[in-house]
């Protein structure tokens, strides 16, 4: 087949973007990667939609080639078709080097075996050192892209690979000296320099590093790459993720490396060369170029990082905020080493006043913030890990900081952050001071507490308040001044506004117990010491189910008490029986006895009524610690053996119908035509655990019969024979169905479960029914009575029966004989079938011959013709 034309690519394309997984697995998803390589060869495909064809192959390549040897294939037709590509500028050249790279790397096919490795590799470090490599590869215009492709490149093989390019530090560092891309082989080079650096002794680093960082283009014979080395290497190297480990990290065995004084010069100059060009590069790439060096760097021992000290004195005014991260980056990993007490006073004072400045973005607003929050010091005071304001921000410098209601919700919560850290540390208030900080929050909080308390105000207002909440107990819970402000304040808010219950028993999960108590101690008095029939109550109830507690069980007695006269409605009711269910928790008592006895005779719905007398029984039956367990949420409890051990995980899988996989399999036993009534006879048996009052019910699909009743089994145990069940069938007309059968039934635990069992097949002999029993001399009379009455309504036909080798007597007596009306010598039949509700079907089986016998038929229905032609035809096969 031909190349797809560009409409044709385009809707592909489409259709695979829209669902990768689902295109692949149809019909076209096996060949599309074949059919994409094979296109891009293609003289009539322009050169914008091959762009379409590799940009599809970066994005998807892990799915269009999944495994080794298809990502091998792949990578090899790519090459191949960089090859061919005219000498004139082609864009895509660029992306045919990225996409070789990209399949051998995502379909692991990178190593010493695969030869399309070996033929990228030599390409790419040509390319990158600037080299003529043929005039296959484009103009010199193209050549400072190609070069800047080929870093990128080799970048991603050598974090796939780390260590494989430790032989070409020499090359790539004399490149920079050169004209060409500096950022693309400053990165590469770092990442090299990077991952030889940081691995541990002993696995093959260290004792060439001179050599390595001096060592030009290789002789001939020599190749600046190891597979060996890569494949030692790679299981020592760190992960290279922008993050600095803490000193317990470090102690646990950082890579601490001792170079030798020439290795150390050496590496010195390498450093310096970067470092002194880093300033041509984008923001975003001198921040990579400082992490990589200074993470390396951080494990020799005797390195001094005085070569980033040039760096930041630049840096230290900068406004992108890529590499002020990286300056805070450099701190964290040396501190004192680098940064000296004036660099860092200089450094927190400029991100406190930047941070207020009133043009700022949110974003850049919270970034500023969260460096002051997690600002590295150089002498940190308390234990490591420990949350605490920078020692040098006092209250005159972050005064500026102050939160604010008229800020944006996520800068309010973080400058509060600083806050509620400044009043962690803040000494006891000095005499005449105005506003100390605990003051200020305070007053804050009030504020924020009263936006929160009005009843029309937005949601959001309610959920700041909490989350403000929470911020000030999980900095300051330890402060009694702080703690019994904010308790109070909760207090006042939730007598305000009941509704925000949801968000206090939020808080409540949440906070540490030192805020927990008390706050539930307050809330429930102001619960209690509400009105039981105010318009609240819902959330009063709701409230109470999580404070209430023994302690002042008489008081919320006489609230529940109060209350149940309003619980009218299900959801009340419900939530009354929660708070009952948590004092029983709790011990109970007399009063709640008599509280569950009166519900258990006053709720209007029959479900409360059961709960309530359920718990009366509990209490009444258990002591305290077994009526925890049976109420407790913990599923880890011993199981009573009991049906109350359900009421330990709920009352939802006691009083709901469970569907489970069918526990019974049903079959049709052999039918026996006898009586006026058709019957269908069934088999049912248990599966493998026993089964009590199985109601089978049965639907019959279509119209074609009358509604089925359904049929009840008290028990059925594995193993044991049960007598058939006779299904009484009323068809409306005489033609086979299917019976969808339900089975509801109760386990031995006592749980009510349901399950779909498989259809029943109902044949159309299974709707034959005899006459009733003539008097002897007559059946001949009263066949050709029946016989000649079909007809002018009926049809007659005939038709040849097969008998295969069981031969004529033998088929009817097996499936005719309860229908034959006459049988004379030679072996002749005469057959009368009745099909409820009102057909027949009569039959003569004449002579048989070899191989089958003539059967002639008449029927009063035209319906049956077919039906008793194909049910004639197939008797030998049953």
């Amino acid at each position: 087949m031909g190349p797809l034309s560009r409409e044709a690519w385009a809707q592909r394309l489409g259709a695979f973007r829209a669902s990768p997984s689902a295109f692949l697995a149809g019909a076209e998803g096996e060949d599309l990667g074949r059919d994409l390589l094979g296109d891009l060869r293609s003289e009539k495909l322009s050169e914008q939609t091959k762009v379409s064809l590799l940009t599809l192959s970066l994005e998807y390549s892990d799915k269009l080639w999944p495994d080794a040897p298809a990502a091998e294939a792949a990578a090899t037709s790519l090459l191949d078709t960089l090859v061919l590509l005219p000498s004139k500028p082609s864009a895509l050249r660029r992306l045919l080097l990225l996409a070789a790279t990209t399949a051998l790397a995502s379909g692991g096919a990178l190593g010493p075996t695969s030869g399309a490795s070996c033929r990228l590799l030599p390409l790419l470090l040509g390319l990158a050192s600037g080299r003529d490599v043929g005039r296959s590869f484009g103009a010199a215009s193209e050549q400072r892209h190609l070069q800047a492709t080929a870093c990128e490149c080799l970048g991603e093989l050598e974090r796939c690979k780390p260590g494989l390019l430790a032989g070409s530090l020499g090359v790539l560092r004399s490149l920079l000296g050169q004209m060409g891309p500096i950022q693309p082989v400053s990165l590469l080079l770092a990442l090299v320099l990077h991952n030889t650096l940081v691995v541990p002794p002993g696995a093959g680093a260290g004792a060439g590093l001179q050599g390595l960082l001096v060592a030009g283009v290789s002789s001939t014979g020599s190749r600046p790459w190891d597979w060996t080395q890569a494949e030692e290497w790679g299981a020592h190297l760190q992960p290279q993720a922008p993050r600095w480990s803490t000193a317990e990290e470090e102690a646990r065995g950082f890579p601490w490396l001792e170079p030798s004084p020439e290795e150390a010069r050496e590496l010195k100059a390498a450093v310096a060369q970067l470092l002194d060009t880093s300033y041509l590069l984008a923001p975003a790439a001198q921040a990579q170029l400082l992490w990589l060096l200074g993470w390396a760097l951080r494990g020799l021992r005797g390195q001094p990082p005085v070569l980033f000290k040039p760096q930041l004195v630049r840096l230290l005014g900068t406004a992108q905020l890529t590499l002020l991260h990286s300056v805070l980056a450099l701190k964290a990993a040396f501190g004192e080493a680098l940064f000296t007490a004036q660099d860092e006073a200089l450094l927190l004072r400029r991100l406190a006043l930047v941070a207020q400045h009133p043009a700022l973005p949110s974003p850049t607003h919270l970034f500023y913030l969260h460096c002051i929050l997690s600002f590295p010091e150089n002498c940190p005071l308390g234990p490591e890990g420990e949350e605490a304001a920078p020692l040098l921000l006092g209250p005159q410098l972050c005064r500026g900081l102050m939160p604010s209601l008229l800020h944006d919700p996520l800068v309010l919560l973080a400058r509060l952050h600083l806050l509620c850290l400044l009043c962690a540390d803040a000494e006891e208030e000095e005499k005449g001071q105005v506003q100390s900080p605990q003051r200020y929050l305070q007053e804050l909080l009030a504020g924020l507490q009263q936006r929160a308390a009005l009843d029309d105000g937005p949601q959001a207002l309610a959920t700041l308040c909490f989350q403000a909440s929470y911020l000030i107990a999980s900095c300051l819970a330890g402060q009694p001044t702080v703690r019994t402000s904010l308790i109070h304040g909760l207090a006042q808010l939730y007598r305000a506004r009941p509704s925000l219950a949801p968000h206090f028993v939020d808080l409540l999960d949440q906070v540490s117990p030192e805020l927990r108590e008390p706050l539930r101690a307050v809330l429930q008095q102001e619960v209690v010491a509400r009105p039981g029939q105010s318009q609240a109550l819902r959330w009063h109830l709701r409230m109470l189910a999580k404070v209430a507690e023994g302690a002042a069980q008489s008081a919320t007695l006489s609230f529940l008490q109060a209350a149940a006269m309003h619980c009218t409605e299900w959801g009340l009711q419900q939530a009354l029986l929660r708070v009952c269910r948590a004092l029983l928790r709790t011990g109970g008592g007399e009063g709640l006895a008599d509280l569950l006895q009166a519900l258990a005779r006053r709720l209007e719905d029959a479900d409360g009524r059961d709960h309530a007398r359920l718990y009366y029984v509990l209490l009444s039956h258990l002591s305290g610690p077994k009526l925890g367990m049976a109420l407790g949420p913990s599923l880890a409890a011993p199981a009573l053996a009991s049906s109350l051990v359900a009421e330990n995980q709920g009352f939802t899988s006691t009083l709901m119908v469970q569907e489970t996989p069918a526990p019974v399999r049903l079959s049709v036993g052999p039918q026996k035509a006898k009586g006026p009534l058709l019957l269908l006879h069934l088999q049912v048996e248990a599966l493998e655990v026993p089964v009590y009052s199985l109601e089978l019910r049965f639907r019959v699909e279509g119209q074609l019969y009358e509604p089925l009743e359904a049929v009840h089994i008290p028990c059925l145990c594995p193993g044991r024979p049960t007598h058939p069940l006779c299904l009484p069938l009323k068809p409306r007309c005489p033609a086979p169905t299917r019976l969808h059968v339900q089975a509801l039934y109760t386990t031995s635990a006592g749980l009510t479960c349901h399950a779909h069992l498989p259809p029943v097949s109902v044949n159309f002999g299974d709707l034959f029914l005899p006459f009733p029993q003539l008097p002897k001399g007559s059946e001949l009379s009263f066949f050709e009575d029946l016989w000649n009455s079909c007809l002018p309504k009926g049809v007659e036909s005939r038709l040849w029966c097969p008998l295969g080798p069981q031969g004529l007597d033998a088929l009817v007596s097996r499936h005719l004989e309860p229908f034959v009306v006459v049988a004379r010598p030679p072996p002749t039949y005469l057959v009368a079938v009745r099909l409820p509700p009102d057909s027949m079907l009569l039959l003569r089986l004449e002579t048989a011959q070899a191989d089958g016998v003539p059967v002639a038929l008449r029927t009063d229905n035209w319906a049956v013709l077919p039906l008793a032609g194909d049910y004639l035809r197939g008797l030998a096969a049953r």
